[in-house]
């Protein structure tokens, strides 16, 4: 009988991991969907492992924007190394017309594009709860 218990008891500890995931995920694309409806905001990507999320207003610059994130994360990641700076916490790459922040978020790899006026506060303040 104590085995049984023991068994019911390491369900009980896995489910709710499970779920708060989830939930954590679904939260993170909710608040992108919201920051897409910012002034100046073009779009974003967000991937993990084992699928991607886009959204850009331009679909014709989906590989260029796609090569852009990749890119920064992986830069910065080096950087830090090859640096001894820690964790990055993010990545701004700001551009002539157009700005993109870069960061993770557990295993989601996370880059949202905006034109040089759009709020990057406001984004950031709205992401930064995860």
């Amino acid at each position: 009988m104590t085995k049984k218990k023991k068994a019911v008891e390491n369900v009980a500890v896995a489910e709710p991991l499970a779920v708060e995931e989830a939930s954590s995920a679904d939260d993170l694309r909710a608040s992108l969907e919201e920051i897409k409806g910012y002034e100046g905001v073009i779009g974003y990507i967000l991937r993990n492992s084992t699928s991607a999320a886009i959204d850009l207003k331009d679909p014709s610059k989906l590989i260029e924007y796609a090569i852009l994130s990749s890119s920064a994360i992986d830069a910065g990641e080096e950087l830090s190394k090859l640096f001894n700076l820690g964790d990055v916490k993010e990545i701004l790459v700001d551009g002539k017309n157009v700005k993109a922040i870069s960061f993770t978020v557990n295993d989601n790899k996370i880059s949202v594009f905006m034109e040089k006026n759009a709020n990057l506060e406001k984004i950031l303040k709205r992401l930064h709860r995860y």
